[in-house]
């Protein structure tokens, strides 16, 4: 499963959606995890749409992506796009430990919204 982090440093989940110059790609299972690419998304872009479009267009066939915060606009556009969207509890979390934590989840009763999740991202 890939997870697209929005991040400034590759360590903290510190960047809200839109605003995000950079994501970091991981692939993960349930006992493991990699980098795989950074993706720059610094590109202007003209109106807001265009601009989330073009965020979504550089998530690398993302399964999840997880940010900071994500308008209800961009939200959707995600949604829409096959990605499930995840915020996380504030801009101290690790990717680290949101992996580990999605691992557990995938290790043990796995809840339904990632086993389907999980799903699409072997179709």
């Amino acid at each position: 499963m890939k997870i697209a982090f929005a991040s400034k440093d590759n360590i903290y989940v510190n960047q809200h959606f839109g605003w995000c110059e950079k994501f970091f790609i991981y692939e993960i299972d349930a006992t493991k995890s990699y980098f795989i690419n950074e993706i720059d998304t610094s590109l202007k872009q003209d109106s807001e749409i265009d601009k989330l479009n073009y965020k979504i267009s550089c998530l690398d066939d993302s399964d999840i992506v997880y940010v900071l915060q994500l308008g209800p606009k961009a939200s959707a556009m995600v949604k829409s796009a096959g990605i499930y969207p995840m915020q996380s509890s504030g801009d101290t979390q690790t990717i680290k430990e949101v992996i580990k934590a999605l691992q557990n989840m995938m290790s043990t009763q796995t809840p339904l919204w990632l086993k389907r999740v999980m799903m699409r991202g072997k179709k």
